[in-house]
């Protein structure tokens, strides 16, 4: 990168810093901080909510997966994503407007407590919570690693540079600010993919590269699976992507919260839908062309794309390139650290502190904001180590960990909105839960070492989630558990019908002191978690 690289770089920085001091005047309780009131249009929920589900380890996990194994990249990832989303256009996304509209909880988990008990609650929040902090970290990661090879910073000194910006703008600006950096870092991306496509095709002969190549290409490239992403890699990880780009880690069931009414959460994620389906085709082609263009490094060419921009991008371009890398991973680590953020204010910590029940508005933003800053820096302080012998690298840890335990911590939160799972309870929720992370611990470490070659990663991802759905099923019906209330609970989460905020108002209002402590009181015997 030269100066004027920097320029553009930095420009961006100011910009969506910028955007974060705006936001921070349309955020007046939590509710506009964690669903920004309920008043989003469903086209910025729908942009969001697909930026907000890949970051820059598509620019270097994925990338190594494409040099690597070719068109498997999209065919395993994307495809089962668009699927996934498409399946929760009318199953998922406005059941969980609804949440928010009809319940008024500003964080994605506030119903359980409702739905099971406390304990449930307690368990899947702070599980997650934990699963999301690796997660991020492997993001921040992945853009060090990217902004090393463009100008020589370390790991850490790139770790603390982005997330640092991250840290200023969505912290400042709550989801708003959010939703808004991530409809500019989409146009962005979008010049800059378009651009990085432009140009390998110029350097391979011209616009007809796109069905000429396939044949200079090594041998495979162009099969749908390959490698260690198998048939059965991609039936599991639809499976897992319909929970977790549905609303299963918690980010994107936000964005489907802070539509306006049902039909608009809905027409949202049909819009993500089809961008999971087209845009990662621009963005894939180049890097299945790479082994053509560059030789990568690193033995999992993660190294790949960052070459293939640096021989072809001029500068000028290339910052805005870089700057495409940033976007991706900014605006699904501000999404984390949003979502995270609400679900720590909102149902951990008046848990574990009965000052937080009576929280003030101005206590209760302020409160959003620190957590939203000490999720940042631990998930930055993680990063740090993710290429360590315990994670092995980025794509492990994005694959295998985040793929292997979403599982059993999405399940009972998205299958307890439908009616037909309404006989599970919280003990099927626990069992399932913790039959599922002991599955992930098993599979990966004590059975993969033993068997000779390993356990096969479609196995190490599928099982923990297999054996948690199962249970949670089944046990639905050897030990159904009735609550007082249950019905009309999922009645309202359920049923169509006129929708309280569907003239865009803030769909949170403040809640009394004494109504909140009795929502988030520890005492799981009241209210319709009473069991049989």
């Amino acid at each position: 990168m030269n100066s004027l690289d920097w320029v553009v770089l930095i420009a961006y920085f100011a910009v969506m810093i910028a955007i974060g001091v705006w936001s921070h005047k349309r955020v007046g309780d939590v509710g506009d901080f964690f669903t920004a009131g309920g008043r989003m249009p469903w086209w910025l929920s729908g942009i969001s909510h697909h930026m907000s589900g890949y970051s820059a380890v598509m620019f270097t996990g994925y990338a190594g997966i494409a040099y690597t194994y070719g068109v498997t990249s999209f065919w395993t990832w994307s495809f089962p994503i668009a699927v996934g989303v498409a399946i929760g256009i009318k199953l998922f996304a406005p059941r969980l407007n609804r949440l928010r509209a009809r319940l008024h909880v500003a964080s994605p988990l506030e119903y359980l407590k409702d739905r099971y008990d406390v304990k449930t609650q307690q368990l899947l929040a702070w599980s997650g919570l934990l699963l999301k902090i690796v997660d991020v970290a492997s993001k921040w990661a992945a853009i060090a690693t990217l902004l090393s090879v463009f100008t020589g910073l370390s790991l850490t000194q790139g770790i603390m540079i982005t997330g640092a910006i991250t840290a200023l703008y969505c912290t400042v600006g709550g989801l708003w600010a959010d939703a808004l950096t991530e409809l500019g870092q989409f146009i962005i991306q979008f010049v800059a993919g378009i651009a990085m496509l432009v140009a390998v095709t110029a350097k391979l002969g011209g616009f007809d590269t796109l069905w000429t190549v396939w044949d200079k290409l090594p041998a495979g490239h162009g099969n749908p699976t390959a490698g260690p992403y198998t048939g059965i890699f991609l039936v599991a990880f639809l499976f897992i992507k319909t929970f977790e780009y549905n609303g299963g880690m918690w980010n994107q069931a936000q964005r489907y919260m802070a539509t306006r009414t049902p039909r608009e959460a809905s027409r949202s994620a049909t819009l993500s839908a089809v961008l999971w389906l087209v845009w990662p085709l621009v963005l894939f082609f180049p890097m299945w062309c790479a082994p053509l263009l560059v030789h990568a490094a690193k033995p999992d060419a993660s190294d790949s794309y960052a070459l293939l921009t640096e021989q072809l991008i001029p500068h000028g371009l290339l910052g805005l390139v870089v700057v495409g890398f940033f976007s991706h991973t900014m605006a699904m680590c501000s999404g984390d650290a949003n979502a995270i953020s609400a679900v720590f204010t909102r149902d951990l910590a008046p848990v574990l502190s009965k000052s937080a029940r009576t929280w003030s508005t101005r206590a209760g933003l302020v409160a959003a904001r620190l957590s939203t800053l000490a999720f940042l820096a631990l998930s930055m302080a993680v990063a740090t180590q993710v290429n360590s012998p315990t994670f092995k690298d980025i794509i492990t840890v994005v694959i295998k960990w985040v793929a292997g335990l979403m599982g059993p911590i999405a399940i009972p939160f998205m299958l307890g909105m439908l009616r037909a799972f309404r006989r599970s309870g919280s003990f099927a929720a626990i069992t399932s839960w913790a039959a599922g992370l002991i599955a992930f611990w098993l599979v990966n470490y004590p059975i993969n070492w033993a068997v000779e070659g390993g356990v096969g990663l479609e196995y190490q991802v599928s099982v923990p989630c297999a054996i948690s759905l199962v249970l949670y099923i089944v046990l639905g019906f050897l030990r159904p558990q009735e609550a007082p209330g249950l019905d009309a609970l999922l009645a309202k989460i359920n049923e169509d019908g006129p929708e309280p905020d569907a003239a865009g108002t803030a769909a949170v209002p403040p809640q009394p002191a004494g109504d909140r402590a009795a929502d988030t009181g520890a005492d799981a015997s009241s209210g319709p978690d009473a069991r049989t």
